[in-house]
């Protein structure tokens, strides 16, 4: 009999419960990726336009040309953002959420929220673990 915990279906079995896959994990990955999550946001700021690379990239100092470039792509590639090209010159390309990326917010202001809550717990919790060792 199928069952589920917090949205994730299971199978209860003889041995006990198996989880059972509720979507690709490259999925989950790219969701759960810190990169995905800053572009979504920054992208997010302004859902009435679409945003230059320059305009992403300025808004995440951290992240590198390349790694913003696959950022993009991926998330263009699972329908949650959309590419403008336009030929003009020199060339402009401006990127903004789709439909369904801006579906996504929801759920990544509650990821989100959770993490800001209890960074600090979980840096104490790895300090403590890290002091204890291996043993």
């Amino acid at each position: 009999m199928e069952k589920s915990i917090h949205g994730r279906p299971y199978i209860e079995t003889k041995k006990g419960p198996v989880l059972t896959p509720c979507a690709p994990n490259g999925v989950l990955a790219r969701l759960g990726d810190k990169w995905t999550i800053l572009v979504m946001s920054i992208l997010a700021l302004e859902p009435a336009r679409a945003l230059r690379f320059s305009e992403i990239k300025n808004g995440i100092p951290s992240i590198s040309q390349r790694m913003l470039t696959l950022t993009l792509r991926n998330l263009e590639r699972d329908g949650l953002v959309t590419r403008h090209y336009f030929a003009e010159v020199p060339p402009r390309v401006a990127y903004e959420l789709t439909p369904m990326g801006k579906t996504m917010l929801p759920a990544l202001e509650g990821f989100t929220g959770w993490i800001r809550d209890n960074w600090r717990a979980i840096e104490q919790a790895r300090q403590r673990f890290d002091a204890a060792g291996s043993d």
